[in-house]
């Protein structure tokens, strides 16, 4: 297989072999994100792509189980082109179970439905989806390039093409003085949405990105560790009927919290009212800088 520049998956793709279908992000101007600031974008010709799934199945055998399609952003490739790469896939690892990419709001809602559908029915089981929030005013502010009716909307067509969910969240993304709307209009939109999977992401500033000079200079604050758990505690309040499995999994969360909604709903919220009883020195610096 054939790499260029860093290479990123959810920790959920952490068995998944990974082919690079795309590299960088063809969006790129999320005020929070590192991640693809060294690549310029391009989507990798059909022939490339199959051509690594075949030195895969030369080096792994057939025996691969997921295939994780990177970079930011794949669902943005044409959907013929889609449908080709996750066909051959299933063709050179028969016992394939999973297919699965990045797919922002931004592009999920450039494809019709019947797009989604032919992806399904080629095997994509499943679109990480990085919703950050649901709430206007901070989407705006991280320049996210799509607003919560988007979210929304994007969401309603990956589940209504019977493709699987995962939906991202930041906690404190939104500073202080947009804490609490951001934690009450994240969970309303997820409730519109019913995703399969919400997992947690804490923001921590990156150096290079438009956040971080705002944190430097002072004009956005980050939360404590308690005042993340209660915005935490306000957005696992307002989440209603729905039947996401819920996860904190990865390491900028103060706590971990998982479980499948309803029913661990209030579990959760018990979790979190504990950890608000530790002492903030618990936890992690909230200061801490991703690289």
């Amino acid at each position: 297989m054939r790499y260029e520049g860093l290479v990123y998956r959810p920790p959920s793709e952490a068995n998944s072999l990974i082919i690079q279908a795309t590299v960088g992000c063809p969006y790129n101007k999320c005020a929070f994100c590192c991640m693809y600031r060294e690549s310029k974008f391009k989507i990798r010709p059909v022939s490339e792509i199959k051509t690594d799934l075949e030195m895969a199945r030369d080096y792994y055998g057939e025996e691969v189980a997921s295939v994780f399609f990177a970079d930011g952003n794949t669902i943005v490739m044409k959907t013929k082109d889609l449908v080709e790469i996750f066909t051959y896939a299933r063709e050179v690892f028969p016992r394939l179970e999973r297919i699965t990419v990045y797919g922002s709001a931004r592009f999920i809602v450039k494809k019709k439905p019947e797009d989604l559908r032919a992806l399904r029915e080629a095997g994509l089981k499943r679109i990480h989806a990085g919703m950050e929030s649901g709430d206007d005013q901070v989407l705006a502010f991280i320049n996210k390039g799509t607003d919560r009716a988007g979210v929304i909307r994007a969401g309603l067509m990956v589940k209504e093409a019977g493709i699987e969910l995962s939906e991202y969240m930041i906690v404190g993304v939104g500073g202080k003085d947009l804490s609490r709307q951001h934690a009450i209009n994240s969970a309303t939109a997820l409730n519109e949405i019913n995703p399969d999977f919400i997992r947690l992401r804490t923001f921590m500033p990156a150096r290079g990105t438009q956040m971080h000079r705002l944190y430097q200079s002072g004009e956005f604050v980050l939360l404590s560790p308690h005042e993340a758990l209660m915005e935490t505690r306000l957005f696992v309040e307002h989440l209603e009927g729905i039947e996401s499995w819920f996860l904190s999994d990865h390491v900028s969360n103060y706590w971990d919290l998982h479980g499948q909604l309803p029913k661990a709903k209030e579990e959760m919220l018990k979790e979190i009212d504990y950890a608000l009883t530790l002492p903030e020195a618990s936890f992690r610096d909230p200061k801490m800088v991703r690289l």
